[in-house]
C-alpha cells in the first residue's frame, strides 16, 4: 500500500463559498464534477494513478460539516504552512492551532476551520525529507 488514504471528501454547505476559499488559500483552481444529487470540486492532482486525491461536496446532507467530530485530514501545506495560514482569516476561515512544529524531521502542522465549519489541519515536510 503506497498511500493509507486514496481519496477523500470535505462537506460543504455553499459548494461556490468552499471553493474560493481553497482556491485562495492554496492558489490554485478546482475543478467541477457535478451530478444530479452531488456537487464537486476536485483539488488539483498531477497523477491521478499515483497520488491521494479529493473533492470538496455538496451531497445534500449527506455528508456533514463539523469543527470537532469526525476524522482530521491533513492537507498538503508545502512548502510552509505559514504561507497558507497567513490567507486563511481573509478568505473567511479560522485559526484553531497556529503553525507548531512536530518534529525537526516530522515538520510543521496547523489546524484552521474553513468556511463550512469544517476542523482541516495543514502539514508541511521538511525540505530535506521531500
Amino acid at each position: 500500500m503506497k498511500n493509507a488514504i486514496s481519496w477523500f471528501e470535505i462537506p460543504t454547505i455553499d459548494i461556490d463559498r468552499a471553493q474560493k476559499f481553497y482556491e485562495t488559500i492554496f492558489d490554485i483552481k478546482m475543478q467541477a464534477m457535478d451530478f444530479q444529487q452531488i456537487k464537486m470540486r476536485m483539488f488539483p492532482l498531477d497523477n491521478p494513478m499515483e497520488g491521494v486525491g479529493g473533492t470538496l461536496v455538496n451531497s445534500g446532507g449527506f455528508h456533514k460539516a463539523s469543527a470537532t467530530e469526525g476524522p482530521l485530514i491533513y492537507l498538503n501545506g508545502n512548502p510552509d504552512v505559514q504561507i497558507i495560514l497567513d490567507k486563511v482569516e481573509a478568505a473567511g476561515g479560522k485559526i484553531l492551532v497556529p503553525k507548531s512544529t512536530i518534529s525537526e524531521e516530522y515538520g510543521d502542522m496547523a489546524v484552521m476551520l474553513d468556511t463550512e465549519g469544517n476542523r482541516i489541519a495543514l502539514h508541511n515536510v521538511p525540505e530535506k525529507y521531500r
